[in-house]
């Protein structure tokens, strides 16, 4: 149960699960279920009574979202079931968080109060959990119009098929995804999976990540799977925890309304969605790029300039943290012109009133749920058109860590958020997390040319017609000169080594 293996991307491939039905399970399972009247809860309840999971391994926490009446559990039910009533707040996500503040068990199954599981559902689902810690397993459905069915034919049923006919049933519009992405080792992006009421994950994650978001009313799933990617997880959908949902989704009740009532919750909260932040000028919960640089003993002048290249380029969903001492300014009396901190205090008052620009005094182990963080010299100001060509260089072969090597031996580097979770969860004290990255998702180095481009060439003069003539001698060809680097603005006390076009010689202080 402590290993956890340095798995390349969503490539679980080196995780070896029990087979159902002969092994020994020893991790306890809480199955949360939001209900609100819960008019299929008995069926529910009935199919998790007849599991093949221990039942002293296993509670059931039926949290009750403002039903009325209360709701009132069933005779068939789990040995180990419970209602756990909100108190305040309303909707799912408020409901399964308030469930799993109160579970006990080591792993969190998240369930609807509409679906009915096979007997090896949560078996299925928790055997990969006894293998690593990391994990987020995914649950299969198929969409069935509700039969006249009792809890006791539940119960009793040894299959689905035996009470439900599956063949007229819908599936899941996930399963082709799993399928075509073998079962999504290869898939770039295998959150987007994590959208059905049933997967399961260490109590631990669950709470690492917050939770699911009690603002978000539709696609919270969804939502929360993408800070499940960011945290460094890996997916794995498990086609032996099948399921039913009694009824068809909402998507085939009224489509059009579906799609639009989870847009924006989706397009604030999940940079990734590029598709739903097309309008122009606007500004988004999440960035999808913090820029970290640090500020400390350096001019307001040089960070000024830094600053506005950052929010001037092609890419403009950006957040800027500047990282500097900020907790030594104190706002008691002092010699304004010769205040120690003046610098610090003048950069602090410049920028605080500007949302898109943090100041801290430490950098987080990770910019989530920001995907990507950028980190570089605060005295190379970014190019129009760094990060957007970064970002393409890293989005071809999903590169964890994108090291640019600057003439001076410094670098300029673009961190993916889920590779540096991964590596988080994986390092033991002391190891170097790019060593780690490095087998999970790739470091690759590159040279700064492409990022930050040459400044274009001014076109010479055109050349006179030959029917003109002049009296002036011919000036002698000249070689066109050297391109200069971009200038950083200091006053002279405050020189510093600045960097132009990248891959020119350094020009010294």
């Amino acid at each position: 149960m402590n290993a956890r293996p340095a798995m390349t991307q969503n490539d679980y491939s080196p995780l070896s699960p029990p087979e159902l039905g002969t092994w020994s399970p020893a991790l306890s399972v809480s199955v949360v279920i939001p209900a609100h009247g819960g008019p299929h809860l008995e069926l529910t309840l009935a199919a998790l009574a007849a599991q093949t999971y221990p039942d002293h391994l296993m509670e059931v926490l039926v949290v009750d979202d403002g039903s009325e009446p209360p709701i009132q559990l069933p005779e068939l039910r789990p040995v180990n079931t419970r209602v756990v009533p909100v108190t305040t707040g309303w909707g799912i996500s408020n409901a399964v968080n308030t469930g799993a503040k109160a579970a006990d068990g080591e792993i969190i199954q998240r369930l609807d109060a509409d679906m009915v599981a096979c007997r090896e559902h949560i078996e299925a689902l928790a055997r990969w959990h006894h293998v690593t810690d990391y994990l987020v397993t995914i649950g299969m459905k198929r969409f069935i119009e509700v039969p006249d069915l009792t809890a006791e034919q539940v119960f009793r049923a040894g299959h689905l098929g035996d009470v439900f006919d599956l063949a007229s049933g819908v599936s899941s519009s996930t399963e082709a995804t799993i399928a075509k992405t073998d079962g999504l080792r290869k898939s770039r992006n295998p959150y987007h999976v994590c959208t059905g009421p049933t997967f399961a994950l260490p109590r631990e994650v669950f709470h690492a990540v917050g939770g699911l978001d009690p603002n978000v009313v539709r696609g919270e799933d969804t939502e929360f799977a993408y800070r499940l990617a960011m945290h460094g997880v890996v997916f794995i959908p498990d086609m032996e925890a099948q399921a039913v949902h009694l009824g068809l989704p909402a998507q085939h009740r009224d489509r059009d309304r579906a799609v639009r009532a989870v847009e924006p919750y989706l397009a604030h909260r999940v940079p990734l969605r590029r598709d739903l932040r097309k309008d122009q000028g606007r500004r988004w919960l999440v960035p999808y790029v913090e820029i970290v640089l640090d500020v400390t003993d350096t001019s307001e002048a040089v960070v000024r300039q830094a600053v506005a290249a950052a929010l001037d380029g092609k890419l403009q969903d950006v957040v800027v943290t500047l990282v500097g001492p900020w907790a030594r300014l104190h706002d008691g009396r002092r010699a304004v012109l010769s205040d120690p901190l003046f610098e610090m205090r003048l950069m602090r008052d410049l920028f605080a009133h500007d949302d898109r620009i943090r100041l801290i005094d430490e950098a987080a182990p990770t910019p989530a749920p920001a995907p990507f963080r950028y980190r570089g010299p605060v005295d190379v100001p970014l190019h129009k058109a760094t990060l957007e060509r970064m970002i393409e260089t890293v989005q071809k072969d999903l590169t964890g860590v994108l090291v640019v090597d600057l003439p001076d031996g410094r670098a300029a580097r673009l961190e993916r958020t889920s590779a540096l979770g991964r590596a988080l969860l994986l390092a033991a004290p002391g190891d170097d997390l790019d060593e780690i990255i490095q087998t999970t998702h790739g470091v690759r180095h590159e040279d700064p040319d492409r990022y930050w481009p040459p400044a274009p060439q001014p076109k010479p003069p055109a050349e006179k017609a030959p029917s003109e003539k002049s009296t002036a001698p011919k000036a002698a060809p000249q070689k066109p000169a050297a391109p200069l680097p971009p200038i950083v603005t200091v006053p002279a006390t405050e020189e510093r080594t600045l960097l132009g076009r990248l891959k020119s010689v350094i020009r010294p202080s």
